[in-house]
């Protein structure tokens, strides 16, 4: 909490006498997760700044801001993050900067809450993993077109045209994982990770899904826990469970032990991308390619 305090009398400070001037007249963008900002490059492309304050890897539940990153957020025109309390510690910090002229664009917001998932883990009531229902990552598509045309009227034309190209991939990735998993039997959907963040992706795609930590990494798994998921294992018969690229993997292991100290032989089936992409550069550090690599290694693992 002292530094969380001393992140926003940063910001106050640094508030009172910002200018924040464009670089080469282009917006400046800072976003949080590495989805949201893999889509924002994808609408502004040449045409603005981007700043993503979480890399590869990082567990936006857990994630604190620094007092660089309190700066990013001063200095910028757009602000776009996921909401509904998927960055649970910088909740204050964007509340602070809601009270000025500048309002973070909470994207998770955008979508109807009736069809949301009910989480009692989140001050939101909401499981925030929206992103693995790609009807929902449309919907933040077509909301940061809309803030990056009202607030760089010039280049619309050209945010629109981004925005055409990238939906239309969206549904072409619709189309391919829906194939896909089509090729898994639907009582071999069962799908067994380090914490809940694939009942977006289980909802739309006939998957029961079991997170070994619940819907938030900030809670502990306990022994009973890992107990009672390695007898639902073996109830199961169940091939693989799977590791998560932003959570430490010693909870997999340990249930994958504890599953084959009863005799029943279970493997891990592979490192799956969940709240964070995979490294810059690679397929995987793209929502596209992330999707589709996490479809293709459960689809063979538990085949």
């Amino acid at each position: 909490m002292k530094k969380l305090l001393f992140i926003l009398l940063v910001y106050a400070t640094l508030s009172s006498c910002n200018t924040n001037k464009k670089e080469n007249g282009k917006l400046n963008v800072v976003t949080t997760t590495t989805m949201i900002t893999d889509l924002v490059k994808n609408i502004g492309k040449d045409s603005i700044n981007i700043n993503g304050l979480m890399g590869s890897g990082v567990d936006p539940h857990l994630y604190k801001a620094s007092e660089g990153d309190v700066t990013k957020l001063v200095n910028a025109d757009v602000i776009f993050y996921n909401g509904l309390h998927l960055e649970g510690k910088l909740v204050e910090v964007f509340e602070k900067m809601g009270s000025s002229t500048k309002t973070p664009i909470a994207l998770g917001e955008e979508i109807d809450k009736s069809t949301l998932i009910g989480s009692d883990y989140f001050a939101s009531n909401y499981d925030p993993h929206v992103w693995f229902n790609i009807e929902y990552f449309k919907q933040f598509t077509k909301k940061v077109t809309a803030v990056l045309i009202e607030k760089d009227a010039k280049n619309a034309k050209y945010y629109k045209a981004n925005e055409t190209e990238y939906l239309a991939k969206l549904n072409t990735l619709q189309k391919t994982i829906t194939a896909k998993i089509e090729t898994l039997p639907k009582d071999k959907r069962i799908l067994v990770t380090a914490h809940d963040a694939f009942n977006y992706f289980g909802k739309n795609y006939g998957f029961e899904v079991v997170g070994l930590q619940g819907l938030s990494t900030a809670t502990e798994a306990g022994v009973k826990d890992v107990q009672n998921l390695a007898n639902f294992i073996i109830e199961k018969q169940l091939k693989a469970v799977f590791v998560e690229s932003s959570v430490p993997k010693r909870t997999i292991e340990a249930l994958q032990k504890a599953v084959n100290a009863k005799g029943h032989n279970v493997q891990i089936g592979g490192t799956l991308y969940s709240d964070a992409l995979g490294s810059a550069g690679t397929t995987e550090g793209t929502y596209i390619g992330m999707f589709e690599y996490n479809v293709n290694t459960i689809v063979n693992a538990l085949k």
